[in-house]
């Protein structure tokens, strides 16, 4: 019997919908594949076998993963999976009305750079504030920047092409113009998103799982509610500097090995922030979720 490779678009139940070249097909686990394979989450690839009557196809084998999005799973240990094989995470925040909050792009930019996901920064709404100051922060870090403007177009398909033929995260903070921007992307994108946020809320399990919509110009966009949830309880906090590029040239460098660049003698970080090689407010970021990070309770751990 012939195989087929499909992506895991969404869990329904017991079913899942499955993008293939032949098509959108729904498809179960069965028997020992339900027992020993590993949870099938978004984005995972999958290989299908149809089953007789040709409604469903069967599970047989997930394929490798390159990357997995894992959520803390609440009052306990473990963590639970929610989305495989990212390829970038893409952080909107305005650069006007609301103003950016510098701090909250760091933490969802650590996010992705703990789950070892290529990140970059979308500055939008560019025409009521060029944002400069922004976008020199974030590219002196090391992430490439998209400034965009639902109004003028400006970025528009720039912003399109760097979704094109991958699978994307996009997320930020509310007001920053997520759905307006990815509805000028690709039309009726705002519409989809908004039926499955109303899916969720009319739901009676508190779980909320990733969905992802299949975009025109090829990828997929991952819609995963609670992004900022996600990953930076599990970073153990003598790594949190590793999660910042702009730190690693002097990572090892410090005179103490076990240095978290706080006030120890010799430390390399504090000296590159002291000669502007480091933002001071990157800086401050790092300190406040290494701080984060040394008082979360044991069972975050």
């Amino acid at each position: 019997m012939s195989e087929l490779l499909g992506t895991v678009l969404e869990r329904d139940g017991s079913v899942y919908r499955v993008a293939t070249t032949a098509g959108e097909v729904r498809a179960v686990l069965r028997g020992k594949m339900k027992r020993d394979m590993p949870k099938v989450v978004v984005g995972d690839r999958v290989r299908l076998e149809a089953e007789a009557g040709g409604e469903l196809h069967a599970v047989v084998a997930v394929e490798p993963r390159t990357t997995l999005l894992e959520r803390r799973v609440p009052e306990g240990r473990g963590a639970r999976p929610i989305a495989a094989n990212i390829d970038q995470v893409l952080v909107v925040t305005a650069t006007a009305d609301p103003p950016p909050i510098p701090q909250l792009i760091d933490r969802l930019l650590v996010v992705a750079e703990a789950n070892e996901i290529a990140a970059a920064v979308i500055a939008n709404k560019v025409d009521l504030d060029p944002g400069a100051e922004l976008v020199a922060r974030c590219r002196g870090a090391g992430y490439p920047v998209h400034p965009t403007s639902v109004r003028t177009g400006e970025g528009i398909d720039a912003l399109r092409a760097a979704l094109a033929g991958r699978i994307s995260v996009v997320t930020g903070p509310s007001g920053a113009g997520k759905s307006s921007l990815l509805n000028a992307v690709q039309p009726g994108l705002r519409l989809r998103i908004g039926e499955i946020s109303a899916k969720v809320r009319r739901g009676k399990n508190t779980t909320v799982s990733a969905v992802m919509l299949p975009l025109e110009a090829g990828g997929f966009l991952v819609d995963t509610p609670g992004f900022s949830e996600v990953g930076l309880w599990g970073v153990n906090p003598a790594e949190l500097d590793d999660c910042f590029p702009e730190f690693r040239p002097g990572l090892g460098q410090c005179r103490y090995a076990d240095c978290r660049h706080r006030s120890e003698p010799g430390c390399s970080i504090r000296a590159m922030v002291a000669s502007g090689a480091i933002d001071g407010s990157r800086y401050e970021s790092y300190l406040t979720l290494l701080e984060e990070l040394e008082s979360a309770p044991e069972e975050w751990e």
